[in-house]
């Protein structure tokens, strides 16, 4: 695989981030981009489900929800959405959740 052939893939790994991001300022409903947020991952997973990647968004999801949780209960970070734990926006575990899986899935695309 060439490198040019990586970042491709590599892009089309990060696309449903990009589109979830793009999401963010238009729907000001937390519930209703969340729930989005789990069709786009959805089916990114069932358009392609790697060995694993459930573990990593488990993971992701978790190891990232506490990060945030006790960065911002610091007050070094703030919200104006706070849907989650009165702290952060729901759909935020999320993003970084399958941010995770994209990364795990990019570093297997760097070593091939």
């Amino acid at each position: 695989m060439t490198i040019k052939e990586k970042i491709l893939y590599i892009f089309c790994n990060a696309v449903p981030i990009l589109l979830m991001i793009f999401l963010i300022p238009i729907l000001r409903n937390d519930y209703v981009l969340t729930f989005i947020y789990v069709l786009i991952i959805g089916g990114s997973f069932i358009i392609k489900y790697e060995s694993k990647d459930l573990l990593f968004f488990i993971f992701g999801f978790i190891a990232m929800t506490i990060s945030e949780y006790l960065f911002v209960s610091t007050g070094v970070e703030t919200f104006t959405r706070k849907s989650f734990f009165g702290l952060i926006p729901l759909w935020l575990p999320f993003l970084w959740a399958y941010g995770f899986v994209v990364i795990k899935r990019a570093i297997i695309i760097i070593n091939r």
